[in-house]
């Protein structure tokens, strides 16, 4: 028998979420804070921020067995395959990857990607159980399914748990798309932010929100006001996808965001990051629709080539106005970077590791662009360089 100690879980033993909000089972991980969600209070937006991508129950303990009760809500889409796909908790004790278990049960939300309708129907709660952990005081993380809402029930352990102490790393705060969110990565330790935030020795704090990149005035207040010690912004292939605005629009936009993260950061390093490769957006302007004919979800571009003349926007034309902006910015701002998104995933990327949807990298790919990322930001002449001793 198992003498099970029961810790509540409250904000002191999460790391990645902006906001935690009780609930009738316990409490909810939010990824924007209360404001933001108040100002534009959207379903697919209320999903898609309240998903833990990069969340972490996280503490000290000398613990050998570990349980956490939760109740996910898991998505499924008419057209693609009716049971949910269950997401992973990753363990990761001392900074590695011990274990992954996934948890039955729990809602089922249908959402019709065509109108944007969803439908929850209720389901209970269930438990992500790890054994055999190493003897002795060490930091334990359960990172939470990035493409699931869980509310966190209880945290059990057969030993006392304390939170984390501070070992003085570095917060980095990214905000992206679908892609920094982790459409296609098999797990949450697998999304290319938290490969690069394990190869940068960075705590991280992910605002990839799947189809809400948009430049939105309440993310750049986020952002603002979140406390980090570096900060990226990938941008641009939602702008594209959904079809949001025009070249006029864009410009401005982006000036507007970029000011509302310095009115609060102003000389935190900020890295601009310009869209991956994905040939479908390239030169054809948004929207872009799901493809339900093939064998799997796919998705289409519905734009016409000669509309860019009209000030529509695609991928190519992004990354030439990003890399003229930072430019521009840059002459007064020297800690403003930009990094072509094509450095992380390009052509010959496409070729070796293509995407499963048109879209969306799978966990090859995600694991290649976090390194690159890394591997560019984190260098010793990087934008995101430590400082020297």
């Amino acid at each position: 028998m198992t003498d099970w100690i029961t810790t509540p879980v409250d904000a002191r033993l999460l790391r990645g979420a902006l906001d935690v909000e009780a609930t009738e089972h316990g409490v909810l991980p939010h990824r924007l804070p209360a404001r933001a969600r108040r100002q534009f209070p959207d379903g697919y937006l209320a999903m898609v921020e309240a998903q833990p991508s990069g969340v972490r129950v996280a503490f000290r303990t000398g613990a050998t067995a570990v349980e956490l009760d939760v109740l996910p809500t898991k998505t499924v889409y008419p057209g693609a395959p009716a049971t949910p796909e269950e997401g992973l908790y990753d363990l990761v004790v001392d900074g590695r990857l011990t274990g992954r278990t996934t948890v039955a049960g729990g809602n089922v939300r249908t959402v019709d990607m065509t109108t944007g309708s969803m439908e929850t129907t209720p389901g209970p709660p269930g438990t992500a159980r790890f054994s055999g952990l190493p003897a002795g005081a060490k930091d334990v993380e359960i990172w939470l399914p990035h493409r699931e809402t869980v509310e966190l029930i209880a945290l059990r352990t057969d030993a006392p748990v304390e939170p984390l102490p501070d070992r003085g790393r570095r917060v980095w705060l990214h905000h992206g798309s679908s892609i920094s969110h982790g459409s296609d990565a098999a797990g949450p330790t697998e999304i290319w932010p938290a490969v690069a935030a394990a190869r940068g020795g960075v705590e991280l704090i992910n605002l990839g929100l799947s189809g809400n990149a948009l430049l939105d005035p309440f993310v750049a207040r986020a952002l603002r006001d979140t406390p980090a010690d570096l900060i990226s912004i990938k941008i641009g292939i939602n702008l594209v996808n959904t079809d949001l605005m025009r070249l006029r629009a864009f410009v401005p936009a982006v000036h507007g965001f970029l000011d509302t993260i310095r009115e609060g950061r102003p000389e935190v390093p900020l890295l601009v990051v310009s869209p991956i490769l994905c040939p479908i957006q390239e030169d054809t302007p948004g929207p872009v629709a799901p493809d339900f004919s093939g064998r799997q979800l796919s998705f289409r571009a519905l734009g016409d080539p000669a509309e860019r003349a009209l000030g529509k926007l695609t991928l190519n034309v992004i990354r030439e106005e990003l890399a003229r902006i930072t430019a521009q910015r840059a002459a007064d701002d020297p800690n403003l970077h930009y990094l072509d998104g094509r450095t992380l995933y390009g052509e010959a990327d496409f070729a070796e590791l293509p995407l499963p949807d048109a879209l969306h990298p799978d966990t090859a790919a995600h694991r290649r662009i976090g390194e690159r990322f890394a591997e560019h930001a984190f260098h010793a002449k990087g934008p995101f360089a430590a400082a020297p001793a």
